[in-house]
């Protein structure tokens, strides 16, 4: 059993920059990582992807060059630093857990409770 809590969300103006954390309860060595998030009324969408080792990234072709997903295995928290924030980037993020690495939110067996950023102009 894995328990994600995420932070670092908050409101910022547009071309500013945050940093989420998701902190594990539990090893997540096993397990690839995920952010993901959700804007109102549309789907939950796939960010970026980390592999068990960080060797392997993948990102959302919205956020590629904007955003950097990281781990540290040590503390077991997964980061996503995201630079130069546009207004649909405003959503619920949430970071998820699973055996394999996917851009299927469908594979991810344990999620956060997500957390709001919001861009504004």
């Amino acid at each position: 059993q894995v328990q994600l809590v995420e932070s670092g969300g908050g409101s910022v103006q547009t071309g500013g920059s945050l940093r989420l954390s998701c902190e594990a309860s539990g090893r997540t060595l096993s397990y690839a990582m995920g952010w993901f998030r959700q804007a109102p009324g549309k789907e939950r969408d796939v960010v970026a992807t980390i592999s068990t080792s960080g060797v392997v990234r993948n990102y959302a072709d919205s956020v590629k060059g904007r955003f950097t997903i990281s781990r540290d295995n040590a503390k077991n928290t997964v980061y996503l630093q995201m630079n130069s924030l546009k207004s649909e980037d405003t959503a619920i993020y949430y970071c998820a857990a699973s055996t394999r690495s996917s851009s299927d939110y469908g594979a991810y067996a344990y999620w956060g409770q997500g957390t709001q950023v919001t861009v504004s102009s």
